[in-house]
């Protein structure tokens, strides 16, 4: 837990800069989180095999449905933000209410800190955000919602409905805006996890999903800022 609750302790510095500084706390909360990680490193259980392929074809499906499936969430008048979700969110943002006019540039900082603060974002959200979480919500949370008091023991994949959907459910804490495809991209997570036995996989593939949507986002702007 210490990487993932070092990464939760250190998320009100974002607030602490102003928007075109905002990476300086990415950047603390980042290094902070590596370095934990890197301490505590023995007590980690076998991160498996990379799966490469695997891990970059569901990545990318993920990505994809991340965006498509909160656009289907929107049509349907499901796209509603979880309020008591947005206490715990590990993704703050600096974009406000979806589908209004967002000047990224203004918001994000002029010029070179713009870019800055995107490099900054995709580089961390695609290392740092799939280590750290990759290790408590397959590593830690899905064998502890089996067995809490000796999660040790249960070995790495192992399957039952409860710690399935649960732990998917409880992933909109995480992301109150897109809560409903957060539970979907659990359930994809999760599933990858159960046949691959392999937290290095899991790790790969929530970077490259994390990569490729806000690579998205900055290629196409306009209301896709939603998600940044």
């Amino acid at each position: 837990m210490a990487p993932f609750m070092t990464y939760l302790v250190l998320l009100p510095l974002d607030g602490m800069f102003p928007d075109e500084l905002r990476w300086i706390g990415m950047a603390v909360r980042g290094i902070a989180s590596l370095a934990v990680a890197w301490i505590f490193r023995g007590y980690f259980p076998p991160l498996g095999r990379a799966h490469w392929g695997l891990a970059v074809a569901v990545g990318l499906f993920a990505a994809w449905g991340w965006v498509a499936g909160q656009y289907l969430f929107d049509r349907l008048g499901l796209g509603w933000t979880l309020a008591l979700g947005s206490l715990f969110s590990t993704t703050p943002t600096v974009i406000g209410e979806p589908h209004k006019p967002f000047d990224a540039w203004a918001k994000l900082g002029p010029g070179p800190w713009f870019w800055v603060h995107v490099v900054a974002k995709i580089g961390f959200a695609s290392t740092v955000v799939p280590i750290v979480e990759e290790l408590f919500w397959r590593g830690l949370l899905l064998r502890s919602l089996i067995k809490w008091d000796d999660f040790e023991r249960v070995p790495l994949g192992t399957f039952t409905w409860f710690s399935f959907l649960a732990s998917s459910i409880l992933s909109v804490f995480q992301h109150p805006t897109n809560w409903g495809v957060s539970i979907l991209c659990w359930i994809v997570f999760n599933g990858l996890f159960y046949y691959t036995r392999s937290l290095k996989c899991l790790m790969l593939t929530h970077g490259v999903t994390n990569f490729a949507l806000y690579l998205y986002v900055v290629r196409a702007g306009g209301d896709t800022w939603r998600f940044w």
